[in-house]
């Protein structure tokens, strides 16, 4: 997913949504990821927690009409152009597919800023996520790939072993990875 390969048909609902049993900030359909995401997200937050770090889910699954609120949301406040590179379009958001989600750390504290890259469970995330299949999505400085400002909240599981190789290799974005054109803006 990315602005150049959205979902279809746009309105698509995973069948495999289950709520993970995980530290949970939030409740309802954002407390729901694809059963393979969740079984991944269980191991991953178990292993930060035996480590002393507590991740939390901030915002997981998203359905369509909940991403056209949250999209209006961003152009009512900040206008389409600045809204194009904080939030999905409906039908374009990695967390209607079920395979991503946000993480917070249950202080709130810098939650949803690039500041959160130094709480310890965006840095426990960024240095070990891949060993459970996430990468950070939106990486610092690969806005004009990705499309979006660095979150290093927001994980996207591929896999324990894509994550791996693109650790090992130093591939920061899955456009590269999969060699996909860059997609800075909407096609």
């Amino acid at each position: 997913m990315n602005k150049h390969r959205p979902l279809s048909p746009a309105a698509y609902v995973p069948a495999d949504l289950v709520q993970p049993s995980v530290r949970l900030a939030v409740s309802g359909e954002a407390a729901l990821l694809n059963s393979t995401t969740a079984a991944a997200a269980e191991k991953m937050f178990a292993s930060a927690a035996a480590s002393g770090v507590v991740i939390t889910l901030a915002s997981g699954y998203r359905s369509f009409n909940t991403q056209i609120g949250t999209y209006n949301k961003w152009v009512q406040a900040e206008g389409q152009a600045a809204a194009d590179t904080a939030s999905a379009r409906p039908g374009y958001s990695e967390h209607q597919t079920g395979w991503s989600f946000d993480i917070g750390d249950g202080s709130g504290r810098d939650s949803f800023t690039p500041a959160f890259a130094n709480q310890p469970a965006a840095v426990w995330a960024k240095s070990n996520a891949h060993l459970f299949g996430f990468v950070v999505r939106y990486p610092w400085m690969f806005h004009g790939i990705t499309g979006y400002y660095y979150e290093p909240w927001h994980l996207r599981y591929v896999g324990v072993e894509a994550a791996g190789e693109m650790n090992t290799k130093g591939i920061a974005t899955l456009e590269e990875y999969f060699g996909l054109e860059a997609a800075p803006a909407y096609k």
